[in-house]
């Protein structure tokens, strides 16, 4: 009788141990969860940026340099909504895809991976602009979009992307969280989309109102002074097309 009922205690133990398992392991990923395409690497997040436009139709010129690394985790389908990205740590890409550097680009502004570019999102060292995003001798034009349907509606001039370049890489960065819980992120938006040279393209949101961007850079006046000189320009060749 004792060893009956040992049996069946060391029985229900094991279904039970079962259940929480498998209670536990079915938890995550909690729920469907919509992910941006982004890999980290080297403390480094980046995102890729698939064509909106349909004015985006030049030629793309890429070439892989050095492996950098290759991911080492997916998170669709795996990860928990609350998931922190490490390093190796990808959205889509599966594990083993090598991830290489863009060659004549640096790696801190452009990475690859599965024939797609990434363009860096995040990366906890910059302190400025252009730390984050250094990309003052590689772009080849800065278009203003639509917002409602990301179409190019203007080009910047030449000189404009030069003023532009020149303001950006004095910029500070603020942690984005912060601004976002201070309200800074509220009020109109407009986006900028730069291409670089090699026909990648990425966007920068800038909020109007408070002169800052989504990726916590902080406007300052020559910045601003050079958007709200290119959106003066779109006005003024609206009036011009009527």
């Amino acid at each position: 009788m004792k060893r009956l009922k040992k049996m069946l205690g060391i029985l229900v133990f094991t279904i039970l141990l079962s259940s929480c398992s498998n209670s536990f392991l079915g938890s995550c990923p909690d729920g469907e969860i919509e992910w941006m395409d982004v890999l980290k690497i080297s403390g480094i997040k980046y995102q890729h940026q698939f064509p909106d436009s349909a004015d985006e139709s030049g030629p793309i010129s890429i070439e892989k340099g050095r492996k950098l690394g290759e991911v080492a985790y997916r998170m669709a389908d795996n990860a928990c909504s609350d998931h922190q990205m490490e390093n190796g740590d990808a959205t889509f890409l599966e594990e083993g895809t090598p991830i290489y550097e863009v060659k004549g680009y640096p790696s801190d502004l452009l990475v690859m991976a599965n024939d797609k570019t990434y363009v860096v999102d995040t990366h906890i060292e910059a302190k400025t602009a252009a730390d984050l995003v250094p990309m003052r001798k590689f772009v080849k034009n800065i278009y203003i979009e639509s917002t409602e349907d990301g179409e190019r509606i203007h080009t910047f001039s030449q000189p404009s992307k030069t003023k532009f370049l020149d303001a950006w890489d004095q910029l500070k960065l603020e942690d984005i969280e912060t601004l976002y819980k201070d309200d800074k992120m509220d009020g109109k938006r407009l986006f900028l989309e730069i291409e670089l040279k090699n026909g990648v393209a990425f966007r920068l949101i800038y909020v109007t109102d408070s002169n800052m961007f989504n990726n916590g850079a902080i406007g300052n006046e020559k910045i601003k002074d050079v958007i709200e000189s290119e959106i003066t320009d779109i006005q003024e060749e609206s009036l011009f097309d009527q």
